[in-house]
């Protein structure tokens, strides 16, 4: 991103790039005092009617390295960036005045002589993202920041609370943290930077080897600063756009129950035996009790269950394709849908990062292959046996019936698309015709009543119709608490006003 020379002139119409996080990045106590250098100099009693540095619209392809920032006097509050005569706001109040300033320093000051690290967390927020959200009026260039602020302050909760093994401080007064909005870029920047104020004397905080033994844990995970990031987003959507992701995400839930729900016809349909029966046999059956993808993916290879999941995801290609068409296109549509949005929030994906529609795809094929291999572990080898036995008689009927082109066994159908045929067809192509037989007839032809698929099938559905009465049982209960809570809340009104007169 570049400085523009101007406040809250923010770009505009940037496709896909809405939202853009920066990550998080800390300065250790003993770097900074090797440098003379002091955390109290990030802030000063800035004075917005007067530069501080012409360096500052200096043009920069980032957001300045917390390291360099210490060499700019009053950086966070220099009023090339900021338009409040009190830019700097933290837990207590949205505007810090010169006294509140003061005694920010001095606590600054006295967590870096302590040897704690100072952190800081960058947001850069895509001008099409604020104006879509209400938060920016390119025309007026005003910004909402009391809300930018209230979502700041949420995030910094989290970050000091679930960003280390520990809580970063000892009491919620342990922590010193401070943020501040700049808008001389292109795209809207807020900084929060925060500290342990006493000396971290806790074992799970600190380095135990290396060459930083004994110094604080600095290092924040992924998975926080994203938590964190969701928040923040969150918390500055409108209730129109925040309610669109939410209906998507509830339909993606219910067109999944509705899938699993119906997964029961895989084994009323018989062209899919011989594709059990073959995840069946590429089960390892040293694990029989212990069948399930585990942590990886029906893709992973490499794995002892490696080719019963390639089986099991050609199978589950099948059966979404030519029994539930309609309802996973669905599904993968709603799935694409949250895709545009996670764009629109977060910009272009990163290098490596999975789609949300993968995931969900991902989780449903997971959801039916365990559940497949669960009920296949209950059923012995012989049970297949049998079927094998009633497939292959199967297969030889059909084969004795296909060198017979004018036998009488012939289906209905197949007699009368011949009839059809004759008409414009030699009696050669006439006898050709007669001998193939269609696979529908092969499919309805195979044995309907074999034991071990009818075991499979009758385990299934009791675990769906389980799974449905437990659903519906919790949704009882909760309509059944909110009745209550509201009788509750009349009667207590109710007495309130009798008490009143």
């Amino acid at each position: 991103m570049a400085k523009t020379g101007q406040l809250a002139a923010f770009k505009l119409g940037e496709a896909k790039t809405a939202m853009v996080n920066l990550p998080a990045q800390f300065v250790t106590a003993k770097s900074a005092n090797s440098k003379e250098q002091r955390y109290s100099k990030l802030v000063d009693y800035a004075n917005n009617t007067e530069k501080i540095d012409d360096n500052n619209n200096a043009s920069v392809t980032q957001v300045m390295d917390l390291k360099e920032q210490f060499d700019v006097e009053g950086y966070a509050t220099r009023s090339s960036a900021t338009t409040e005569q009190e830019p700097i706001f933290s837990s207590d109040k949205l505007h810090y005045n010169n006294h509140d300033i003061s005694i920010l320093r001095q606590r600054l000051d006295k967590a870096q002589d302590n040897g704690n690290n100072i952190h800081e967390l960058a947001f850069s927020l895509r001008g099409d993202w604020l104006v879509k959200n209400k938060l920016y009026d390119p025309e007026t260039r005003l910004i909402d920041q009391d809300k930018l602020k209230h979502a700041q302050q949420e995030v910094a909760e989290i970050l000091i609370n679930k960003g280390f093994v520990l809580p970063l401080g000892e009491n919620e007064q342990d922590v010193v943290w401070f943020g501040v909005i700049h808008q001389d870029t292109d795209h809207l920047n807020m900084h929060l930077w925060f500290a342990k104020e006493s000396k971290e004397t806790r074992p799970e905080m600190l380095k135990q080897s290396g060459p930083h033994k004994g110094e604080p844990t600095g290092v924040i995970p992924l998975d926080t600063i994203e938590l964190a990031k969701r928040h923040f987003r969150n918390q500055l959507m409108t209730n129109y756009e925040r309610q669109k992701r939410t209906d998507v995400l509830k339909n993606l839930g219910h067109l999944k129950k509705e899938i699993i729900s119906s997964s029961g016809e895989i084994f009323e349909d018989t062209r899919y035996i011989d594709q059990i029966k073959a995840i069946y046999h590429a089960l390892p059956k040293d694990q029989k009790s212990r069948w399930q993808v585990g942590n990886s993916t029906l893709t992973a290879t490499n794995t002892k269950m490696s080719k019963a999941n390639y089986l099991t995801n050609q199978l589950l290609d099948d059966f979404f394709q030519n029994k539930l068409h309609a309802e996973y296109s669905d599904f993968k549509q709603l799935g694409r849908k949250f895709d545009e949005f996670n764009v629109e929030d977060q910009g272009v994906m990163r290098k490596g990062q999975t789609k949300l529609s993968d995931n969900k795809d991902a989780e449903l094929r997971k959801q039916l292959a365990n559940k497949l291999y669960r009920y296949l572990g209950q059923i012995e080898d012989n049970e297949l046996e049998d079927t094998d036995k009633k497939i292959k008689k199967v297969k030889s009927r059909m084969k004795e019936r296909s060198e017979r082109p004018n036998g009488n066994t012939q289906n209905k159908s197949s007699l009368k698309r011949n009839r059809i045929q004759n008409k414009n067809s030699s009696s050669n192509h006439n006898n050709a015709t007669l001998a193939k037989i269609p696979s529908e007839e092969y499919t309805q032809s195979m044995p309907k009543n074999n034991h071990a698929i009818s075991k499979i099938s009758r385990l299934w559905r009791q675990d769906i119709r389980a799974d449905t009465n437990a659903e519906r049982k919790f949704l009882r209960n909760q309509r059944k608490v909110e009745r209550e809570q509201k009788v509750e809340e009349l009667e207590t009104l109710d007495d309130g006003r009798h008490r009143t007169i």
